[in-house]
């Protein structure tokens, strides 16, 4: 987004050039060939160009050499971009990446360098004055009754996508059948058949069993899969895919004390907003930005008594956080570790190690391995839903010893921890996965230690904060997603609501198993510097994105807190594990790992309250009272919306400013400044655009939500129409 200044090169240059030569002919070198000199009327000139408010815009210049356009800054693009002869090139005007959230200044303007080479040989270059005009909206948001939001100034998100490192291949193969009692004769034939020592066969483990499927694990996989397919009794044999969590590389770990602001009570409102005292939740913004302050002040009024099990289907998780004590179900309480420990029938060599060196068991601890620098993803997703209130004993000189809050606060809601993702890499195969759900949902399920497990505690809700880009073409007849999906299928028909992760890659193809029929697809929004968030450079975009719920965003820092004496990243704090000094800590994250539970435990308080009766019931009340973001109506950037808890939840009123907000279709917000009695100009680029005055009820700022006072214009920009008055807006 640089902006470059040409310069002009003088022609005096052919000059000195002729002049060399001549000198050099008195020591008799050969004759040269004295370029011809041009006049600088023949040459590329500076020029203005003026856009107005058109899209493009012809540059035209007569010339003889050769020319390049250099230095274009984002909001233009050039075609084409060089040739020979006449200067000839258009200008494309592309004004929405380079208009401020405070739609303040009414023209765009930049210089563009044009570098040329005369036929001579001679260069230079020139300057290009490129101005264009922005589309004016007007008009004036009326309030009789209160005080008027004025929000921020500028929009400028910068980074690039972090991609998540390759993931392992898989390391198995799950095998369908066409009847359970076919799976149940393969699991007494295949293990004396497959653990042959003929060399030129490869050698299976059974792993796992549930319903009409089972699990190999064998380092042969398209070989096992070639002799399966074969026969009759086999409906279908896919490589066991590996997934992971996700979330986004390097975590921050907290120090210290924290630096922050808490929400301040505004006077003479029904109900004053309550916030956590734990030391480091005043840099916990995503919860403010859904206002929970109003939630939890409800929760304190009128208590949420109904239990509710979230299982976290993930790393593990550390029980000896202190920030989580009496959150978790423990072993012998429903935890599980579905992961294997698989060993070379013949040589006796590991297969595979999970990372705690041994098999499947009711221990879902996330443990300790040599050298290991991350933080235990699935504690800090547990945090998200479930970190206590109040105070602890420190766990260390100078620890934290109240740490982080959880969304639930008092609300009976425990998180039930299954183990499917290994350390340190994080990844775990799909069929584990798979195995995961069905448990979790109260299915019982056969793993490789030949134990049938069933979990005491059906999860009403599960949280997948892991995924893959799985591919929905046919292998050897079935689709590689059968396996995760036919699981969700069933999770949803025994009653539990699945949340996953939408995926931190960036694209637009499905990840799974967010993008399962049945599952609640997680798009990850993070702070702007207006009032209303902002979709995440890495949230992937596609159909079946269902909601958006804060995954912070690294390189960002538009929260406003301090951390380890520095600006606090727009991440998501909560808790995590040292494994270096083995102590419980606080770490930043960010990802769609981050969003899902934030949609999760918001299920498990509208059912712990009782304002739904069932889990469908949640998905639907939370569908309903999303915001919506970018373009009007469901989209795979934002789904249907933010979650809006407070709407969800019913709670009580906490603020009642107004604010005005205009958003076009990509999701991009511009906050044009109020001025005493109301009316606003703001300078905008081409599209359509929402235009939304509202008040804001639960003191997140992000005035006119689902369930607040609000009205509403569409309008659109371009040629045709560069100005609109939409006259007075009163919510």
């Amino acid at each position: 987004m640089g902006r470059r200044r040409g310069l002009q090169r003088e022609v005096a240059v052919l000059a000195l050039s002729s002049l060399t030569w001549v000198l050099a002919a008195c020591y008799q070198s050969p004759t040269p060939v004295v370029p011809p000199l041009i006049s600088a009327a023949s040459l590329l000139k500076d020029q203005s160009v003026a856009l107005g408010y058109t899209l493009s815009v012809a540059v035209q210049q007569a010339f003889a050499g050769s020319w390049e356009v250099q230095g274009l800054p984002a909001w233009l693009t050039a075609s084409p971009m060089s040739g020979t002869g006449n200067l000839n090139t258009t200008l494309f005007a592309n004004r929405s990446v380079s208009v401020t959230t405070a739609a303040s200044q009414p023209t765009l303007a930049s210089d563009v360098k044009v570098k040329w080479t005369a036929p001579n040989g001679a260069t230079g270059s020139v300057t290009l004055k490129v101005g264009a005009d922005l589309y004016a909206l007007t008009g004036r948001v009326e309030d009789s009754a209160g005080s008027l939001r004025l929000p921020a100034t500028d929009l400028s998100v910068a980074g690039a996508a972090s991609v998540r490192a390759a993931t392992p291949a898989a390391r198995g193969v799950v095998v369908g059948y066409r009847s359970q009692a076919a799976r149940v004769q393969a699991m007494k034939t295949l293990s004396t058949e497959f653990l042959s020592t003929d060399a030129s066969l490869p050698r299976v483990a059974l792993r796992s069993a549930a319903g009409q499927v089972l699990t190999l694990s064998t380092p042969d996989v398209q070989g096992t899969i070639a002799r399966l397919v074969a026969r009759p009794e086999v409906a279908y044999a896919v490589p066991d895919a590996t997934l992971s969590a996700l979330d986004l590389g390097q975590p921050i770990q907290a120090a210290g004390q924290p630096v922050g602001t808490q929400s301040v009570s505004p006077q003479g409102l029904l109900s004053t907003p309550l916030n956590s005292g734990d030391d480091f939740a005043p840099l916990q913004w995503a919860f403010r930005l859904l206002g929970y302050p109003a939630v939890w002040r409800d929760m304190q009024q009128n208590p949420y008594t109904r239990a509710v099990t979230v299982a976290v289907l993930d790393t593990g998780v550390r029980y000896d956080h202190p920030d989580l004590k009496g959150r978790l179900y423990g072993p012998g309480d429903g935890a599980l570790d579905v992961l294997g420990y698989s060993k070379d029938s013949v040589t006796g060599a590991v297969l595979y190690d999970n990372g705690d060196g041994d098999g499947p068991d009711t221990d879902p601890t996330d443990p300790a391995t040599p050298g290991r620098s991350d933080i235990s993803h699935g504690t800090h997703v547990s945090g998200i839903i479930a970190a206590t209130w109040g105070n602890f004993t420190p766990p260390c000189n100078g620890c934290s010893g109240s740490g982080v809050a959880g969304a639930s606060y008092t609300a009976p809601v425990k998180v039930l921890p299954i183990r499917v993702l290994d350390a340190p890499g994080g990844n775990g195969s799909e069929s584990d996965i798979a195995l995961a759900i069905r448990y979790a949902a109260g299915d019982p399920v056969t793993l490789s230690d030949g134990k049938t497990y069933t979990s005491p505690h059906p999860a009403q809700v599960i949280n997948l904060s892991l995924g893959g880009p799985l591919s929905a073409q046919t292998v050897t007849g079935q689709a590689q997603i059968e396996v995760l999906c036919d699981a969700v299928a069933r999770a949803t028909t025994l009653g539990s609501l699945v949340v996953a992760a939408g995926g931190n890659f960036g694209g637009s193809a499905p990840i799974y198993p967010a993008a399962c029929p049945g599952a609640v697809s997680v798009a990850s929004v993070s702070l702007s510097d207006s009032a209303v968030p902002l979709h995440a450079y890495y949230s992937d975009q596609y159909q079946q994105v269902a909601l958006s719920a804060p995954g912070g965003q690294p390189g960002t820092y538009y929260n406003g807190g301090t951390f380890n004496n520095q600006p606090l990243p727009d991440e998501i704090l909560s808790t995590g594990w040292n494994y270096a000094r083995n102590l419980p800590g606080y770490y930043l994250e960010a990802g769609t790992s981050q969003a899902a539970p934030q949609v999760s435990v918001l299920a498990a308080l509208m059912l712990s309250k009782g304002v739904v009766a069932t889990p469908a019931a949640a998905l639907d009340r939370m569908l309903v009272t999303a915001s919506d973001l970018g373009a009007a109506g469901r989209d795979p950037t934002y789904g249907v919306g933010l979650i809006n808890p407070a709407a969800a939840l019913g709670a009580p009123t906490v603020s009642n400013t107004l604010g005005l907000s205009v958003q076009d279709a990509q999701g991009r917000s511009y906050a044009p400044t109020l001025d005493s009695v109301g009316r606003f100009t703001a300078y905008l680029p081409d599209g359509a655009f929402r235009v939304v005055a509202g008040r804001d009820s639960n003191g997140n700022g992000f005035a006119g939500e689902s369930g607040e006072p609000r009205a509403e214009r569409t309008v659109s920009f371009g040629p045709a129409q560069p100005g609109f008055d939409v006259g007075t807006l009163t919510p």
